[in-house]
C-alpha cells in the first residue's frame, strides 16, 4: 500500500463513532524518508476544523520545542495515534484505539523510521504494546519519558505532549532538554 491509497482509508473511514462528529479525520505529514516519526494521540479542534497537524496551542508549543532543538517539520513523519478529534479532547476508548491503529502500523511500516518520538501517555502505551516492551502501571508511565529503547533496530523514545506546557509552563524546560534528545540519537 501507498501513502495515497492509506490517506484515502483514513479520509473516508467509517470504522468508529468518531467519523460521526469529525469535520476531517487528519493524515500524518511530513517526509515519508524521515528518520524520525512523531506519534501524538489524537487531533485536536483546531486540527480537526482545519484538516491538518499541530496548528492549534500545542501546535504553537510543539513548533518552539522542534525549532530550539534544531528539527525541522520537513525532515520528520508527524501523525496521530487516532486520526480523528475526539469530542472535548477527552481520552480514545480502546475501540477507537483498536480501530484506528492499523492506520499508525501502516504507517510505520511505510515510513520505516530509526525513531520513533511518542508523545504523552496514549501514544507510548501503545507502541510500547505493538514491540513488546516492558509497560509500566499507568501512573509510571511518566518515569519513561526522556528515556530510550530499542527494538527492532528502532528507537523508542516517549516524551510529554506539547499539551502539558499550557497546564503547567514550568514544564517548557524540561520538555526542551528530552526535544534536543532526539537529534542526538541519531548520531
Amino acid at each position: 500500500m501507498d501513502f495515497n491509497e492509506l490517506n484515502g482509508k483514513i479520509k473516508s473511514c467509517t470504522n468508529c463513532r468518531l467519523h460521526k462528529s469529525r469535520i476531517n479525520s487528519i493524515t500524518g505529514e511530513g517526509n515519508y524518508n524521515a528518520e524520525i516519526m512523531i506519534i501524538a494521540q489524537a487531533p485536536g479542534e483546531t486540527e480537526d476544523r482545519e484538516g491538518k497537524m499541530f496548528i492549534g496551542p500545542s501546535g504553537i508549543i510543539f513548533d518552539r520545542l522542534l525549532q530550539n532543538a534544531e528539527i525541522q517539520r520537513e525532515d520528520i513523519y508527524i501523525t496521530n495515534l487516532i486520526k480523528c478529534y475526539l469530542p472535548k479532547c477527552r481520552r480514545p476508548s480502546k475501540n477507537e484505539i483498536e480501530q484506528c491503529s492499523a492506520y499508525l502500523d501502516q504507517e510505520i511500516e511505510i515510513i520505516d523510521p530509526h525513531i520513533i518520538v511518542t508523545l504523552g501517555f496514549h501514544a507510548t502505551r501503545y507502541i510500547f504494546k505493538k514491540y513488546n516492551l516492558n509497560r509500566p502501571p499507568k501512573k509510571e508511565y511518566k518515569n519513561l519519558f526522556g528515556k530510550q529503547s530499542c527494538v527492532n533496530n528502532k528507537i523508542i523514545f516517549p516524551v510529554r505532549h506539547p499539551t502539558a506546557v499550557l497546564f503547567n509552563p514550568d514544564k517548557e524546560e524540561l520538555l526542551q532538554k528530552n526535544y534536543n534528545k532526539i537529534m542526538k540519537l541519531l548520531s
